[in-house]
C-alpha cells in the first residue's frame, strides 16, 4: 500500500522528492486510535532547515548532531 500511494504521490506532484513513514504504537507514543495505520509524509526540498532525524525530534537530547 505504502508503495502505491508514493507511486501515486510522485506522479501528481513532481516537488515531492523523498518521505518518512512513520507509525505511532501505543498511546504513549502518540497514538489516539488503537489500530493499523502509517503516515506516509511526502518531502520537498528546503521543507524544513535540518531533515536529518526527524522521529529523534521527540528526543530533546537527540534532536542536535
Amino acid at each position: 500500500m505504502i508503495a502505491e500511494r508514493r507511486k501515486a504521490i510522485f506522479e501528481a506532484d513532481s516537488s515531492v522528492l523523498g518521505f518518512n513513514v512513520g507509525i505511532n504504537f501505543g498511546a504513549v507514543a502518540g497514538q489516539t486510535i488503537f489500530h493499523a495505520h502509517m503516515h506516509l509524509i511526502p518531502r520537498r526540498e528546503g521543507d524544513v532547515i535540518d531533515p536529518r532525524g526527524l522521529a529523534r525530534g521527540v528526543i530533546p537530547s537527540k534532536q542536535l548532531y
